[in-house]
């Protein structure tokens, strides 16, 4: 045996192989050498025989953690097939078959046992766990400990605990997919002891990614039809929801020759396993699935895998697109992009955090439920409850809840009772008065039954304590409801399925020790994990490269095979041959290019798409632009130097970084709205958080035209010539450009090296940019049309004109009430129309018109204001309605 283990090639034949895999040989000496893992490998890169291999080649039974019933079966069928001693146990076993396979395990009659996480819940299983060798833990889908990966399972979270309870044998633990972050934090779960961290290349040669972009459901439908007809093989194909899934089987079954079969989590287990069969076998060509399906299928002939929608996270994305092409032939993976697919992900990350107000609704409802055990499937709690959120934020309200030690979930039991025992003497009955002889009696039994298993929740069938008190049944029940009232003793009685017993009914919600705070983290990870998938459907990058660089595995070489690197053959500017950008650094020219589109953006007030917005930056002329008065924005015409194709993908590129969000107010119109993050940028308070993906051709472009711009305005400012007059508004102006100069010299350098036009420095702070002119404003003062330089009074009647509340312009412009009506006056004086309506609201319009109609003689009435109305409204508005009177009467 010794030299079996020492030569584990000796073993390859077994398996049906020749050779190892790349990276599989040092996993598997590792372990042979006894040590500590962690194994991140690709899908399809053959994890399972870095434990499987070993398990045959020693002593010993490897234990191995599965999170799917489908996985154990398909793994044990296939090395019973090849002769290896394995087996399973999980509840699709009944009693009598679970307890068969525990005592054989005992015995140690198995290379490998495979057991779902919530099995070390049950204390049978510890029992057995105890009584035999283990040789080796072995953790599939590791990912799934840390509360930062993407499909965390809160069992799984325990699995640190469970092996040091084991003796902390030796472990291995198994993902294809881990960042930086998720890696740490399995080691430091699981307390692994010097672990050997083996990293295969997540590089797939045979994979070709293509994302295609469409507007909507049925723009993809005929998209995938196409795709179908052009692509020959069996293959399976993703969509987020269940009815998505019956839809496009339905479709499928409809319009093409393809024998397709759908499968989701509403299906009954027995009905999964059947339809898992049929596309194993080959009888059914493509299936379509919800993330229910595929963890551990090992088909090798998929040669294609297609997303219908996004998946909620990077790491799935990768995991689900691998199960294509694992015999190592050309396979497709193919995204189907749409804006709208965002919506689904963004509820069922909500779903899956829900808000303090639908925990507390869950748990003063349990506190009044009179059952106990609550035998209530988290869907009939949400509907109970008429919860916003799915399901399985129903499931983490309970967690939650659980967290706070006020309940606890029970597992499925089939009709067995459980006792808690939390006292450690060794003979319960002298707990208990003398004459309480019924429940001494019971009490004994319940030891001897438990045994050493104290504190931890223990399932039995309460004949058990008839067997060994000699009592009937309905004398058992009856003192095991009088223990019940010992703080010491927490009895459930049968239940059939998953049920909630509350610990605590007593205390108010507002005193339990919830940890918000976590939650929100959690789905704020979850959300960046969402942006960063779209961020890979819109990246003009090598999409092999960019999926690497995100597990950590930096590389300078692109694939050549994506779409992308297929695609997008190298342009030419002039005579210099200019490749896609790759690696750069944040520059000032593509700072400030960013922040005039974001200003564009946020001038555009959520009202319009991509391509409108776009047109307006350009000063495009289109007889639209001027329907909607978009050319008299400020930010009209500000990147007219630019082609309207090449300011597109500076907005692509800002919406890939989540600096600008496409909203779909209507259906299939998505909008551009800036996100948090990109108005900090905008103002000034942020730089970019990467460099923009663009070719180099247009980065250079930006850079001259940026460059020259900066180098004209340092001329022009450092110019000795500067008439009173322009003097006279710097110095007006010296408190913004204050105010705006440590977000500058953060990008351009000191103000002395890079001064800027005021109405820039403005943008800075959240006034929007202005083109050269405003003649084709309603202005009276063709003065301050060509002037350069504005004054101060000048941006609060812009700021109001173009639609900012009274208090978002004391806001931007760092004013009091008084001095934003003291500009408008100025203004006003300018011959700048002012309208009431920017100061006062409908009802104090209303009583001044009232009053002043009626009131030939006004002194006495501005004596005499009501709250709210200050003198300097009374003059201003009379003002603006001198002037609407003059208009009136030169219009008629």
């Amino acid at each position: 045996m010794m030299q079996d283990a020492e030569n584990p090639e000796l073993h390859l034949p077994r398996f049906g192989l020749d050779a190892f895999r790349p990276g599989q040989r040092d996993v598997i000496d590792a372990v042979l050498n006894g040590e500590d893992c962690l194994c991140i490998m690709p899908t399809g890169g053959g994890k399972s025989l870095c434990y499987q291999l070993p398990s045959v080649a020693r002593v010993g039974t490897t234990l191995v953690v599965s999170p799917l019933i489908a996985l154990m079966k398909d793994q044990v069928d296939s090395l019973q097939a090849i002769g290896v001693s394995a087996a399973f146990v999980n509840s699709a076993l009944n009693t009598t078959e679970q307890e068969e396979r525990l005592l054989r395990f005992s015995a140690g009659e198995y290379d490998l046992l495979y057991v779902a996480p919530e099995r070390f819940r049950s204390p049978k299983f510890l029992e057995a766990v105890r009584k035999t060798k283990i040789g080796l833990l072995a953790i599939d889908e590791a990912h799934c400990i840390s509360e930062w990966g993407h499909d965390f399972r809160h069992d799984y979270a325990r699995l640190g605990e469970f092996r040091e309870r084991l003796g902390k044998p030796q472990t291995i633990a198994l993902t294809a997919t881990a960042t930086t972050d998720v890696r740490e934090d399995v080691l430091n779960q699981l307390q692994l002891k010097d672990p050997k961290v083996f990293v295969a290349g997540f590089a797939r040669e045979n994979l070709h990614y293509m994302v295609e972009s469409h507007r909507g459901k049925q723009a993809k439908q005929e998209a995938l039809l196409s795709f179908l007809e052009n692509t020959a093989g069996c293959g399976i194909i993703y969509a987020s929801t269940r009815a998505t899934c019956e839809e496009i089987r339905d479709l499928l079954l409809d319009r093409s020759n393809r024998k397709v079969i759908a499968y989701h989590g509403g299906l009954m287990p027995d009905e999964r396993r059947r339809l898992q069969d049929v596309f194993m076998s080959g009888e059914a060509e493509i299936v379509v699935a919800t993330n229910a399906f595929g963890m551990g299928i090992d088909k090798s002939d998929v040669r294609f895998v297609v997303h219908f929608n996004i998946p909620g996270s990077l790491e799935a994305y990768y995991q689900e697109a691998g199960r294509a092409g694992r015999d190592g032939k050309p396979s497709v993976c193919l995204l189907l992009y749409s804006q709208s697919d965002r919506f689904i992900q963004e509820f069922f990350i909500d779903s899956a955090h829900p808000p303090k107000e639908s925990i507390a609704k869950v748990y003063n409802y349990l506190c009044k439920h009179p059952d106990d055990p609550i035998e209530l499937t988290q869907s009939a709690l949400k509907e109970e409850l008429g919860l916003s959120i799915g399901p399985d934020g129903v499931g983490t309200c309970e967690r939650m809840l659980e967290k706070a030690n006020v309940l606890e979930r029970l597992d499925s039991a089939r009709n067995l009772a459980a006792v808690r025992v939390e006292i450690d003497v060794p003979n319960l009955a002298e707990l208990l008065p003398s004459q309480a002889k019924s429940q001494r009696k019971i009490a004994r039994a319940v030891g001897n039954l438990v045994g050493e298993h104290r504190f931890e929740r223990f399932y039995f069938h309460p004949n058990d304590l008839c067997t060994l008190s000699g009592e009937e049944l309905s004398a058992v029940n009856r003192a095991l409801r009088e223990l019940n009232r010992n703080d010491w003793f927490d009895y459930v009685p049968p239940f059939r399925g998953r049920a909630v017993h509350m610990l605590r009914r007593d205390l108010p919600f507002h005193k339990l020790d919830i940890d918000y705070t976590r939650l929100e983290q959690r789905r704020k990870s979850n959300l960046d994990k969402l942006d960063r998938v779209i961020r890979f459907a819109m990246t003009r990058r090598c999409r092999q490269r960019d999926i690497l660089r995100y597990f950590g595995e930096n590389t300078s070489e692109k694939c050549g095979h994506c779409d992308n690197c297929d695609a997008q053959p190298p342009q030419t500017v002039g005579s210099i041959s200019v490749e896609r950008n790759d690696d750069t650094s944040i520059t000032p020219a593509m700072v400030e290019i960013s922040r005039k589109v974001l200003s564009g953006v946020a001038r555009s007030q959520g009202k319009f798409g991509k391509t409108v917005v776009v047109s307006m930056l350009c000063g495009s002329k289109a007889a639209k632009i001027k329907k909607w008065n978009l050319d008299r924005l400020s930010t009209f015409g500000l990147l007219s130097g630019f082609k309207q194709s090449e300011v597109t993908d500076i907005v692509d590129a800002l919406i890939s970084l989540s600096l600008i969000k496409m909203v779909e107010i209507d259906k299939f119109r998505p909008t551009l709205h800036n996100s948090d993050e990109g108005k900090e940028v905008m103002m000034g308070r942020a730089t970019l958080p990467e460099v923009l993906e663009l070719d180099n051709s247009l980065l250079q472009k930006i850079e001259r035209t940026q460059k020259g711009k900066l180098k004209r305005q340092t001329a022009e400012e450092g110019a000795g010539d500067v008439s009173p007059k322009v003097k006279a508004i710097k110095e007006e102006q010296s408190e913004v450009v204050a105010v705006t100069q440590a977000t500058d010299e953060s990008i351009h350098g000191p103000a002395s090296e890079s001064a800027e036009p005021v109405e820039r420095d403005l943008a800075n702070t959240g006034v929007k940019l202005l083109p050269d002119s405003v003649q084709d404003l309603p202005s009276k003062a063709e003065g301050l049309s060509g002037d350069v330089l504005r004054p101060s009074y000048y941006w609060t009647w812009r700021l109001l004109h173009d639609g900012y509340s009274f208090s978002d312009c004391a806001s931007i412009r760092g004013s009091s009430s008084k001095e934003l009506l003291d500009d408008l006056t100025r203004g006003h004086e300018d011959g700048l129309l002012v309208e009431s309506r920017w100061f006062l609201d409908k009802d104090q319009m209303k009583w001044l018109t009232d009053h002043i109609s009626s009131n030939p003689d006004v002194r006495p009435l501005a004596e005499d204001l009501p709250d709210g109305i200050s003198a300097a409204h009374f003059r201003l508005f009379a003002k603006c309605r001198t002037n609407h009177d003059d208009l009136s009467r030169s219009r008629a």
